[in-house]
């Protein structure tokens, strides 16, 4: 369940800030090689070729920008002693702005040289990758949040990676272009995510250290450093005579007068010639007052990386030494510091240290794709595996309701052994493939009892004469995660155990491993070490090859006496959106501290019979608000009327825009309105839970409303302010199947948190519609007097004896933090009593807290492998997001 916990926090953090994470590899890539880059954008303007005269020295060089541009100030000039290096100018920012021009000028003649082509893209680069283009405190504290992410997508990659064989570094370390599919993409994503471990791992906390004050000030404090807070400014005397006021202002003007005075930096730049030696580059600062010391910052030849700097500062009217602070002399925690910055570029291990990173860095999207593809794949297959279920049901039912079906199944059981169909699957191709061998073997006929090895053990498996094996193998040879507690009793000693049992076994796996069907063959060694005799010899399926499953269909037709198994069904597609209508919005927490929780209603199309069971999803697809259309409109100067082809459907160019990611509006000379309607991407959909069921005759959402600096969350805001009533809502409703109600009438025990109630609502509602009372509630929000959601309803199914237990968990009317999963430990007794009776779990709220705080407590009070029954036998249903 750990692992569980930590593949959704994962697969959560990977398709959100892992996409703005992507963009953060590239531009970091990007800046690795700038100078580099620029150089080649500009050639002559960074490098000038190299000549045979002398160099300038910096005071040269400023004397000849005094006479090239007297209206500018030098404000930092950097030099290097390499030939043709140009000399880097930055002169001093006009009154109001951050940062001055930067510009480059000869060496040889102090010339101001061209603007640099590309600098603006930098800048914009620059600024995306440290703040993301937000002002400059709260984008580090949202850079600083996104490379806490990385490092947990880094950390939980690489334990819920960690192979069963630890040292085995071809596990960890092999990148096999011979796999193909799902495997291809899973080994590159971990194998990859193995290798750039360390990188991303140096880029996240070297990153946090610029991004948050508390981090920065700890690392400080750990490494022995002072850090020297901001000096106050000091203020003017007050109650001073007139005299002395006269004497100030004139001292004042003398000094500004004095200060006015060009700055000659012959001797100061003597100073540091006699007290630094061979340098390589120089970094100077001058300030703009005489009185102030010239800081020299330079490298010495054998600089270790280009943060080893050492520091001078001399009073430039004197020659007067106020600081000089070598790299070198610095203790082991004033190295670490000054090394932050060359670990985070790379430049700390020299030119292979920056390509390293630089790749790191550049790769960042491939586990954005390879994750998405994953994910999409885990859903697709999830799909077919429902389709398969459907078959099976339709086989069953074939088989009864033909004539004399229920009689002949009777007579068949009692002439005809059944057959176990066990299975063991990591991605559900072992499941379906076992589904769809069951419905060929009860079309036939014979009696079929479908089964997860999470379920079975040794001792069930003696009951049956006769079992089929469908099992999947994992990475190197080891069993599914759902088969873990199966594998482990395959250590029992050999003997005659299985003796009476007749066995066939098929094995999923692919060659490109070096243990291909690891798994298969483990189980079917077990097997007959227990004296279990094969029907046939185990059948081994490389990548789905199709010729393997053949010989599985014909070895099949030699039980049912029939023919081979027939394709499989397709999947059935997914419901089309349609035109529902909003009719009803009531705010149902008035005054909450929190944000506000809306109750909608909405009537199905007209004429369209839409079935639904409780634990449904409802996808919705959203609008941007009137007022975001009309602004974006009105920047680009185009008529929001105007009639366009967007989606194949003639509507205005303001209704386009409203189904559509808004562009970056601006006015460009040309653009047409059908020009724009073609570049229109689609808004996401969003789903929430129905909180009603078909005898409702409407579909009820339970949304919250999230509010964000800029306004209402998109679809939330949609839905609960924007839309108005009446209006046509593009929605379509999806099976749940993982939170779909169990059957069987057993006790139901329901757990959740704010909007959360939805699912749990639909659920409770189809029970008390058929009369099942055995229900216990247990629900959290913050305030009872605000936040007590369908109160009137609850306390009605309280008062006619529907719910047996209700346990509301209202976090802040009390001084100490109260939450459902408190309320759950305290019922610990109660807990355990239920789930001996058969009682089912359904969970459905927020996944930070809730889900992973029920989690917890479960696992405390019931133990992990009483939890992994759980699960196995479908008694633990959640629905969190």
């Amino acid at each position: 369940m750990f692992k569980k916990i930590w593949f959704q926090v994962h697969w959560f953090i990977g398709i959100t800030a892992g996409t703005v994470l992507m963009f953060i590899g590239v531009t970091g890539a990007i800046l690795s090689f700038r100078e580099e880059i620029t150089d080649w954008l500009n050639p002559g303007i960074v490098h000038v070729a190299v000549r045979e005269q002398a160099m300038l020295t910096p005071p040269q060089i400023l004397e000849r920008l005094r006479a090239e541009v007297p209206h500018e100030r030098v404000a930092v000039l950097i030099a290097s002693i390499q030939p043709g290096a140009s000399v880097r100018i930055n002169f001093a920012p006009p009154p109001g702005v951050r940062r001055g021009e930067m510009r480059y000028a000869d060496p040889y003649t102090g010339a101001l040289l061209p603007p640099l082509a590309g600098n603006e893209f930098f800048e914009f680069t620059e600024r995306f990758h440290r703040w993301l283009l937000l002002p400059t405190d709260a984008g580090k504290i949202v850079a600083g949040s996104l490379s806490m992410c990385l490092l947990i997508l880094a950390l939980s990659g690489l334990y819920m990676r960690w192979p069963r064989r630890a040292l085995n570094w071809r596990a960890w370390f092999k990148l096999d272009f011979g796999l193909s599919g799902r495997s291809f993409l899973w080994n590159l994503h971990s194998v990859i995510g193995t290798w750039a471990l360390v990188m991303y791992v140096i880029f996240t906390t070297t990153g946090m250290y610029w991004a948050f004050d508390w981090f920065k000030s700890g690392v400080n404090s750990l490494a022995g450093q002072e850090v020297r807070a901001p000096q106050a400014r000091r203020e003017k005397p007050k109650g001073m005579g007139m005299s002395m006021g006269t004497t100030v202002d004139k001292e004042k003007d003398k000094s500004e007068k004095t200060e006015a005075a060009p700055l000659d930096l012959t001797l100061a730049w003597n100073v540091f010639l006699r007290e630094a030696g061979p340098y390589t580059l120089v970094n100077i600062r001058i300030s703009d007052k005489t009185a102030q010391p010239v800081q020299f910052n330079y490298l010495l030849p054998d600089a270790s990386h280009e943060r080893a700097r050492n520091r001078l500062n001399v009073l430039p009217l004197t020659g007067d030494i106020k600081l000089n602070e070598r790299f070198a002399d610095k203790d082991a925690g004033g190295l670490f510091i000054g090394a932050i910055y060359p670990l985070h570029m790379g430049t700390y291990f020299g030119l292979p240290g920056r390509i390293v990173m630089t790749i790191a860095a550049l790769i960042m999207p491939l586990f954005g794709i390879t994750g998405w593809m994953l994910y999409l794949d885990r859903r697709r297959k999830k799909r077919a595996v429902r389709a398969e279920r459907a078959l099976l049901d339709r086989s069953r039912e074939a088989v009864i309701s033909s004539p004399g079906g229920a009689n002949a199944n009777a007579r068949d059981k009692e002439s005809k052994e059944g057959i176990l169909l066990a299975y063991a699957t990591q991605a559900g191709q072992a499941e379906r493939i076992a589904l769809h061998t069951a419905a060929a073997l009860q079309k036939a006929g014979v009696a079929v009892t479908v089964q997860s090895l999470a379920t079975l053990d040794p001792e069930r498996l003696r009951h049956f004469h006769r079992a089929l094996f469908v099992v999947s193998t994992f990475g190197e040879g080891e069993p599914p995660d759902s088969a873990r507690r199966f594998a482990r009793q395959l250590t029992q000693p050999a003997g005659n155990a299985l003796a009476h049992v007749q066995y066939g076994l098929l094995a999923l796996g692919d060659r490109h491993y070096e243990k291909f069907c690891g798994f298969g063959h483990s189980v079917d060694h077990w097997l007959r070490s227990q004296g279990a005799q094969a029907f046939f010899p185990m059948i081994e399926v490389d990548d789905g090859a199709p010729s393997a499953l053949a010989s599985w269909q014909r070895e099949l037709a030699v039980l049912t006496g029939g023919a081979p198994l027939e394709e499989a069904a397709p999947a059935p597609a997914e419901a089309s959106y349609a035109s529902w209508i909003l009719r009803e919005r009531k705010l149902l927490n008035p005054g909450s501290a929190g944000q506000g929780i809306y109750h909608l209603e909405f009537d199905a199309p007209a004429g369209s019979h839409v079935q639904w069971q409780s634990g449904a999803l409802a996808e919705i697809l959203p609008r941007h608000a009137p007022d975001r259309v009309a602004l974006f409109l009105s920047r680009t100067g185009l008529d929001g009327d105007v009639a366009v082809r967007h989606q194949d459907v003639t509507r205005t160019l303001a209704e386009a825009l409203s189904r559509s990611v808004l562009p970056v509006a601006k006015s460009a000379p040309g653009l047409t309105p059908q020009a724009l309607a073609d570049t229109l991407q689609p808004l996401a959909s969003r789903r929430y839970s129905v909180a009603s069921v078909q005898d409702d005759e409407r579909v009820h959402l339970l949304v919250r409303q999230v509010a964000h600096e800029d306004g209402f969350g998109l679809a939330s805001g949609w839905l609960t302010e924007y839309a108005p009533l009446g209006n046509a809502i593009d929605l379509r409703l999806l099976e749940n199947s993982n939170f779909a109600l169990a059957p069987e009438p057993t006790p139901a025990i329901f757990i959740g948190n704010g909007s959360g109630l939805a699912g749990l609502r639909g659920h409770l509602r189809a029970r008390i519609a058929s009369g099942q009372r055995r229900n216990w509630l247990l629900f959290g929000e913050r305030h009872r007097a605000h936040d007590f959601l369908y109160r009137e309803e609850i306390e009605q199914w309280m008062q006619d004896d529907m719910l047996s237990r209700v346990d509301i968990a209202f976090s802040r009317d009390q001084a100490e933090r109260v939450y459902v999963q408190d309320k759950l430990r305290q019922a610990a007794d109660m807990l355990k009593v239920w789930l001996d009776e058969g009682a089912v779990l359904y969970v459905c709220g927020s996944l930070d807290g809730m889900a992973a705080g029920v989690d917890a407590a479960l696992t405390d009070l019931l133990g992990e492998a009483a939890l992994e029954d759980l699960i196995a036998q479908g008694r633990y249903r959640r629905d969190v997001y």
